[in-house]
């Protein structure tokens, strides 16, 4: 992965935590004899006491291990989704902003096997659709940076075995203990009791089941943006015998998407308004209009659907569309409170938990 970038920058983003600081190690070692220059972040949530002394002490060991350059960013973290989703966007702005500032090839993140396993547990308990299974990406682009985490296919408790082996003392987030926490208590209770019940295999079986669906949901949203231009009319709408010779998953998929870019909120769009605006496609019967969020009705006219406001005013340029399949990426729902929320719609993707401060 690093050979990828030989002659150019990487950012290692560290909390100090056993698996972050067990990559950066990893990375300080490893990126010099591939011709790659290794940076590194750390970012200061402000979430408990000592978390300023805490991104002071990860940079001077980061200084000492030759990165350069080092850098330690204070975010303020706010309140829409939650606090893990919140802490979450602050430190992924944080440290997309830190790569475009130093010119940067990616960003490197320390998740590790067992994160992704809670992962997939985490979107099964919500009755996630194939993104959701999908997991945490291998490679993805986050505001135009590549963010890559090269430690999926490596448990936890290597990182930690790491940190023993190279003498390291890394700092213990007490959020990820926190039973506060969904992923927390997951981690603490849930997946122990799965390894105990089926054996330890069953992290690396989650895992694997995230890379085997990743590719299945590939393949859909390919079907889906290669119909989409098939459907498509100039006024920039998609005809409803089109969709509805779609199959179900590939037609899910584009009455998401659709009902995005129409202005639909990625948060409030849920299982139910798409399920809605399928029953105008599939189950016709003369019915009223869908309301979705955002103040947006769509409503069912011959062989098209049209959307506008609920108080019959324009959505954006008043868009007029006969449905079909989309083109833009899945939206995250961002999950609040403690349990699990209402499935995503199929193909949906959900915000793994954010308290992983790595």
């Amino acid at each position: 992965m690093l050979r990828d970038h030989a002659g150019r920058l990487v950012l290692v983003a560290c909390s100090g935590g056993p698996d972050s600081l067990a990559l950066a190690a990893t990375v300080a070692f490893v990126a010099p004899r591939c011709g790659v220059s290794a940076g590194l972040v750390t970012v200061d949530h402000g979430l408990q006491a000592g978390s300023a002394e805490r991104a002071r002490d990860v940079a001077g060991w980061a200084a000492r291990a030759g990165f350069d350059p080092v850098e330690t960013v204070a975010v303020e973290v706010g309140a829409e989704g939650g606090p893990e989703a919140a802490a979450r966007t602050a430190r992924y702005a944080a440290l997309t902003r830190a790569a475009r500032r130093h010119r940067a090839a990616a960003v490197l993140l320390g998740h590790t096997r067992d994160d992704q396993a809670e992962t997939v547990l985490l979107a099964l308990a919500r009755g996630a659709g194939p993104a959701g299974l999908s997991g945490m990406p291998p490679a993805r682009q986050v505001d135009g940076v590549p963010v890559l985490r090269p430690l999926l296919d490596v448990g936890r408790e290597q990182t930690r075995a790491a940190c023993v082996a190279l003498g390291l003392t890394p700092w213990t987030d007490p959020h990820n203990t926190d039973p506060a926490y969904t992923r927390a208590r997951v981690r603490a209770d849930v997946l122990p009791a799965l390894v105990d019940a089926l054996g330890a295999a069953v992290v690396t079986n989650l895992a694997r089941t995230a890379t085997l669906v990743a590719a299945d949901n590939a393949a859909l949203d390919g079907l889906a943006d290669a119909a989409s231009a098939q459907a498509a009319t100039p006024g920039g709408g998609l005809t409803v015998p089109v969709l509805a010779e779609l199959p179900d998953a590939v037609r899910t998929r584009v009455l998401h998407r659709w009902a995005l870019r129409l202005g639909a909120p990625a948060g409030a769009l849920a299982y139910r308004h798409v399920t809605a605006l399928d029953s105008l496609v599939m189950r016709w019967r003369g019915q009223r209009a869908v309301h979705l969020p955002g103040g947006i009705e769509v409503r069912r006219a011959g062989g098209e659907l049209s959307a506008g406001s609920a108080d019959g005013g324009p959505v954006a340029k008043r868009a007029t569309v006969r449905l079909g399949r989309g083109t833009d990426p899945p939206a995250e729902v961002v999950p609040e409170g403690r349990g699990v929320t209402e499935a995503a719609p199929p193909g949906h993707r959900l915000h793994p938990q954010a308290g992983l401060l790595q």
